[in-house]
């Protein structure tokens, strides 16, 4: 399709814009047939096994969400006799339609599958190129629509509504020509996108092993003599170091926000400390705040709640300045003399390996400060030692992040163009 010297009309659709002068609006439901799946109960998940007679069933979760591949092999699978299940045939689009993954979540089947009531499948007529009608489902002006059409607590879109969706009508040759480039254009992203995720991965882990290493053996390991530190995560430690309970270097801080005369709302993210915005109205903020907890420079906080349900957040973090932060953390605060950076880099490392959720008697919902108190944690007896890892592993780290901070700042580049490329593609605006 050349549109060099094409002419435009206004589509009368302010998320699709003007389209070639001789393409038309139409909707989905004269171009495709839509429908949803199946729930399947827990009992059901052990019933079926796989065989030449069975087919996979997908769940939202078995979608990923920026590359929208599916998984197949997630070991539920549905017999294909069983009528009471809807197949989605290969080559469909198969879209999640509510909850938080509502519109973002799609994905293009190459096998017949069973799948969840959750997701829509959208199976192209014959006279629509199925991967025409998928890139469309992924473009801006598509997502735009869907966005206004979300109802209810939990987020979603009905079908009758879905199907009713306005989507450019074109030639068939014109939608394969549209498909075709995109598969081309994609296909380089997606490559582009996957190595540097791998970049970043290898990053993660490469600063993982790095901290372990310094705040378990120290620096210049082999030209330390070394003990069993008789803690199974840990491992050996240079011969001089110390092992002590945590409540040898630190108490806890309990100093309640009672007059609110402190402002500064504080919060932990991602193993950091970081301002919040104390005047935000979205409803997660109490009506006050004399319950929080003023904290200080130099303290480090723990999130050490819901610990049988979240294994995968950060839970420790450094206070760079004073401030308030929710009572239900954990802050404790030196009570001699020690690098603090050495601490935090050494609890981080805990943090990393996930010792919070095998602490004490097997996996809790919740940490107390007296139950953490009694952590071992290791001690390099000279301060000096303390503050050489914590410099060394400053600068590492800060090389690390910066790093991590172009390769993602790259990935949101690609992405971005990405989402360009399909919505001037499928709204005609692009020469191809």
């Amino acid at each position: 399709m050349n549109n060099q010297n094409m002419k435009f009309k206004d589509s009368q659709i302010a998320w699709i814009g003007q389209i070639p002068k001789d393409w038309e609006i139409s909707k989905i439901k004269y171009v495709a047939n839509l429908f949803t799946g199946n729930s399947i109960s827990d009992s059901q998940k052990n019933n079926f096994t796989n065989s030449e007679n069975s087919l996979p069933y997908i769940a939202t979760k078995d979608i990923e969400l920026d590359t929208n591949l599916v998984n197949y092999k997630n070991g539920m699978y549905i017999p294909k006799l069983n009528s009471s299940f809807k197949i989605a045939p290969k080559n469909s689009i198969l879209l999640c339609i509510e909850g938080g993954s509502a519109g973002r979540k799609i994905s293009f089947t190459n096998k017949d599958v069973c799948f969840v009531n959750k997701l829509c499948c959208f199976v192209a007529k014959p006279d629509f190129s199925k991967k025409f009608l998928y890139y469309y489902c992924q473009n801006p002006s598509f997502i735009s629509e869907f966005k206004l059409n979300l109802i209810g607590l939990i987020g979603g879109v009905s079908i009758n509504n879905i199907k009713n969706f306005r989507i450019p009508l074109l030639p068939l040759n014109e939608q394969k020509e549209i498909a075709e480039f995109l598969d081309k254009k994609c296909e380089i992203i997606d490559k582009r996108l996957s190595n540097l995720e791998r970049k970043i991965k290898s990053l993660k882990e490469y600063k993982k092993s790095l901290i372990s290493e310094c705040v378990t053996k120290g620096l210049n390991p082999k030209n330390k003599e070394f003990k069993d530190s008789g803690i199974p995560w840990i491992g050996q430690i240079p011969k001089h170091w110390e092992i002590r309970p945590l409540y040898f270097y630190f108490n806890e801080r309990k100093n309640k926000n009672l007059f609110e005369n402190e402002k500064n709302l504080l919060s932990l993210s991602y193993g950091k400390i970081i301002r919040k915005n104390i005047e935000t109205k979205d409803g997660l903020l109490p009506e006050n705040f004399n319950g929080y907890n003023i904290i200080e420079k130099d303290d480090i906080v723990f999130r050490l709640t819901d610990l049988q349900n979240d294994k995968v957040s950060l839970r420790t973090g450094l206070v760079k300045e004073k401030g308030i932060i929710t009572s239900a953390y954990v802050t404790i605060k030196p009570k001699q003399k020690i690098c603090i950076e050495f601490y935090h880099y050494l609890l981080h490392c805990y943090d990393l390996t996930k010792v919070f959720y095998n602490f004490g008697n097997g996996v809790r919902q919740n940490l107390t400060y007296k139950e953490l108190s009694k952590m071992k944690i290791l001690v390099p007896p000279p301060l000096n030692e303390q503050k050489e890892i914590a410099e060394f592993l400053d600068k590492k780290c800060e090389k690390i992040d910066r790093l991590n901070e172009n390769y993602t700042k790259q990935i949101d580049t690609l992405k971005e163009y990405k989402k360009s490329i399909i919505y001037e593609c499928v709204t005609g605006k692009k020469e191809i």
